[in-house]
């Protein structure tokens, strides 16, 4: 700010309200003497008259008041010009210039005397009007006030550069991160079926945090009133300069304390993804102080400090937000341009989600509609890329065409996959609904079965029971691939148990699939059981079938016949048992489920069989050499089943 030369003056004082007390009247020779001509036009003379006596400051005011009226009065026609500028405006320069000089030899300082700030910015708005108000009167004592008025706004101005620099205090909640960007969250990994998708960290919302900006009231409200008189004398850009420089490189600062720096897109394209989702984890830590706190705390600040000019206020906020959210906005839609993979639905959902925060924040009347479109703009781009990632998902199934059956029909890794995704997925399921409810045509028939067994028929629910759906065709392909049909229904009781337990694990997607559905899982679940019990267990129940057993005509057991019977079962059971101890029953509730019932048919037909016929066996060798197994032994054997080969598969838990 140019600063015009001020007067030499030779006044001592100790501060701004000794001088408001009394102002030496005396002036120069060659203003003692005055002239007037009645019969010329000339209202006013180029020196003021000479006061013999003393003048407070509120005296001087008055007389001031008194001249700005009649200039006023003057201009509207009502009453005659005045005919000389009164010593008084001599005087009132003077006395700021000194309360100026009170200041900067720091016997006081803005802020800290009430009486001596409102003295001082009393004068200042008097100044300030005889300097805008008059330019018709050619007198050194308005030059002189002119000048006077543009030290006093460069002094206001350091002032406020001062208070918006020393009085703003760090908020005590924005930690400083940039040594310790936020930790990588685990990613959904399709190579690892035991991989969990962690939800990032949600910040402590709760914590009592300090109010951004810091500011005291009592700074804010001496920032208010030098804001005032600056834009009231005329100096409105100066003003906004210093504010809008100070705060920008506040704002800057405090975005630098929670470890955030610009990316560009060029450097989110050539990320690595677990370098990125790092970038992500922290812009949505910075958006959300953003939106929760910093705009909020900026905007309060703004009309603060603006309160009378609340229309400059929203500009100098806007200037401040605007860049910031442009850059946030182009991180997002650099993100959406990345390669798309299933791994990346999560930290997309949670980009999304931020926005959607963001968006609503936004929507206060505080921000215009060009900048909150552009916020919807790239909400809507990241809801169409996690939609696609999730609707990727059929396609993994689809392709998944593997015609090497899993080993001892355990749980299929796609069919863990799957779920795995799909219960971390659901846990997102009201901004996935949002999301296929805004963007996805739904062209597939129906929705809702007729027997309800699709309780929310909303795209996102029609979604899941088609991936569903793709996924039981796949799991019923390949148990096609096990030669031994008991085993093909251990491997769809393995999964559908496991499909089973998911569901009913996670609130989420258990609404969405609903009961019916379960119900119907169950059921087939119990015809799977079936099916293998008759594959594996009926040929041995014939082994101890008494027909056959008498020969025909006189009644009596058929020695022969009874000792194949119980070489034929001796030989069925151990290799069952041989063969299906190797089998794997992760699930322990299905492993038991399995033991039993094959216990409660096996144990009592093996029992009464040999309860009636072992007496036809000769004592000795020949019954060692047929009835291999006592009852209590069998019920041992059937426990060692589903157990998996202790030597070359290890049990596999869900």
């Amino acid at each position: 700010m140019e600063k015009k030369p001020h007067s030499d003056h030779n006044d001592n004082v100790s501060s701004p309200r000794d001088n408001s007390e009394t102002v030496d009247a005396k002036s120069d020779d060659h203003h003692q003497q005055q002239q007037h001509e009645g019969n010329e036009e000339k209202h006013v003379e180029q020196d003021p008259p000479p006061l013999d006596s003393e003048l407070s400051l509120a005296q001087i005011l008055d007389e001031v008041d008194r001249f700005l009226e009649t200039l006023t009065n003057a201009q509207k026609g009502k009453s005659d010009p005045p005919d000389q500028v009164p010593n008084s405006v001599e005087l009132l320069s003077k006395m700021v210039e000194s309360m100026i000089d009170a200041y900067n030899a720091c016997k006081t300082k803005f802020g800290r005397d009430l009486e001596d700030d409102v003295s001082f910015l009393e004068a200042v708005n008097r100044i300030s009007k005889l300097s805008n108000g008059i330019y018709e009167f050619p007198s050194s004592s308005l030059n002189r006030a002119s000048s006077v008025l543009q030290r006093a706004m460069s002094f206001l101005e350091d002032e406020l550069r001062v208070l918006l620099h020393e009085e703003s205090k760090p908020n005590n909640s924005v930690s400083d991160q940039k040594s310790q960007k936020p930790s990588k969250q685990s990613s959904f990994d399709l190579k690892n079926e035991h991989d969990l998708c962690l939800l990032p960290d949600p910040i402590e919302q709760n914590k009592e945090e300090e109010e951004f900006p810091g500011f005291s009231q009592e700074a804010i409200s001496n920032m208010n009133k030098i804001a005032s008189a600056m834009i009231f004398a005329g100096y409105e850009s100066e003003c906004c300069m210093v504010y809008g420089i100070s705060r920008g490189s506040a704002f800057k600062g405090s975005l630098n304390k929670l470890g955030y720096d610009y990316v560009s897109i060029d450097d989110v394209q050539r990320m690595q993804w677990e370098s990125l989702e790092g970038e992500i984890a922290l812009w949505i830590k910075v958006v959300k102080q953003c939106s929760t706190n910093f705009f909020s705390g900026e905007r309060k600040l703004c009309d603060s400090v603006f309160s009378d000019h609340p229309s400059l206020s929203q500009t100098l906020f806007l200037d401040l937000a605007r860049p910031v959210i442009i850059q946030l906005l182009d991180f997002a839609e650099a993100l959406v341009v990345t390669k798309r993979s299933a791994e990346k639905l999560f930290k997309f959902l949670d980009t999304y989600e931020t926005l959607r925060d963001l968006v609503r924040v936004m929507d206060d009347g505080s921000y215009p509609e060009e900048l909150i479109s552009e916020a919807s703009e790239a909400k809507t781009r990241l809801g169409e890329s996690a939609m696609s990632i999730f609707c990727d998902l059929e396609n993994s199934i689809k392709s998944d065409h593997g015609k090497t059956p899993v080993p001892s029909g355990a749980v299929h890794p796609l069919t863990r996959y799957v779920m795995n995704y799909l219960k971390y997925a659901c846990e997102y399921k009201e901004t996935l609904a949002q999301v296929f409810q805004k963007h996805l045509k739904i062209d597939k028939g129906g929705g809702e079965s007729d027997d309800g067994s699709t309780p929310k028929t909303s795209p996102f629910s029609v979604q899941l029971m088609t991936i569903m759906d793709l996924l039981d065709a796949n799991l019923d392909m390949k148990s096609k691939l096990y030669k031994d049909y008991a085993l093909c229904y251990v491997f769809l009781m393995n999964n559908g148990r496991y499909i089973l337990q998911k569901i009913k694990g996670s609130t989420e997607i258990h609404e969405l699939m609903g009961d019916t559905w379960c119900r119907k899982r169950s059921s087939l679940m119990r015809q799977y059981h079936k099916n293998y019990q008759r594959e594996t267990w009926s040929k041995v129940l014939q082994c101890m079938n008494h027909e056959g057993l008498q020969a025909s005509g006189h009644g009596k057991v058929s020695k022969p016949v009874l000792k194949e019977r119980f070489k034929n079962f001796n030989a069925m059971f151990d290799e069952i048992h041989r063969t299906q101890t190797t089998w794997v029953v992760s699930d322990e509730q299905l492993q038991s489920e399995l033991r039993v019932s094959i216990s409660a048919v096996m144990i009592p037909a093996y029992r009464s069989f040999l309860g009636r016929f072992q007496q036809y066996l000769a004592p000795g060798r020949q019954s060692e050499k047929y009835i291999k197994y006592q009852p209590e032994d069998i019920e041992t054997l059937i426990d060692e089943l589903f157990d998996g080969n202790p030597t070359s598969m290890a049990r596999r838990r869900a």
